[in-house]
């Protein structure tokens, strides 16, 4: 998030952060964008709804909080909750999220131990658009970092996490720029679709 606004006022930055919502009231994510002057709400889960529709309630209390903003696109970062399909329908093709594997591998949680578990020689970061399926969405862009062997979660997530800060903004400026868009179930850049993401290695090389 952080990422985000920084880049959002970059000279020739094509978007601008308008709203920060998170779903805890303690949120870091909170102070730092008050700190740097954007808006932010709280939409609490209310614990006194029934389990069973719980989700469903809160999406909606969710989508009339973002709606008062009207966004182009709204975008996950660090938002653990998952989206209902009510949610994810009524915003079809502007959500974006960054999930920390080269998906399709290891959707979910605890993604850096399952690598190192796997012995994979790559890991990495993807950007994808947000469907139904849980990180299953198009994907758009991804980095990949070498796995070390003295590596360990913590520091296999750090440089993770420092490539999520480059390709993130980056996607973002592609969608805000309307090069980027969802269509058909693929994602589309510049009129194209991609036949997989864009890796990040050839963007720095400035091949894309």
């Amino acid at each position: 998030m952080h990422a985000l606004i920084k880049d959002s006022r970059a000279p020739g930055a094509p978007y601008e952060v308008a709203l920060v919502v998170s779903d805890k009231p303690d949120a870091a994510g909170l102070r730092i964008a008050q700190d740097l002057g954007v808006a932010t709400r709280i939409v609490a889960v209310d614990r006194s709804i029934d389990r069973s529709v719980s989700r469903a309630a809160y999406d909606r209390t969710l989508a009339t909080t973002i709606d008062e903003y009207a966004p182009d696109l709204i975008v996950l970062a660090g938002f653990m909750r998952i989206l209902s399909a009510e949610f994810v329908d009524r915003y079809a093709g502007r959500i974006l999220n960054i999930h920390p594997s080269l998906l399709p591998k290891y959707p979910g949680l605890h993604t850096h131990n399952q690598a190192l578990a796997a012995l994979d020689a790559w890991h990495g970061a993807t950007v994808h658009f947000v469907t139904a399926e849980l990180d299953g969405g198009p994907a758009v862009i991804q980095a990949r970092v070498n796995v070390h062997t003295d590596d360990d979660e913590a520091t296999l997530a750090a440089r993770v996490q420092s490539t999520e800060h480059r390709i993130y903004p980056l996607a973002v400026r592609w969608y805000c720029a309307g090069r980027l868009r969802c269509r058909d179930g693929a994602a589309w850049l510049d009129g194209k679709p991609l036949a997989g993401p864009v890796l990040y290695d050839a963007v720095a090389l400035g091949t894309n």
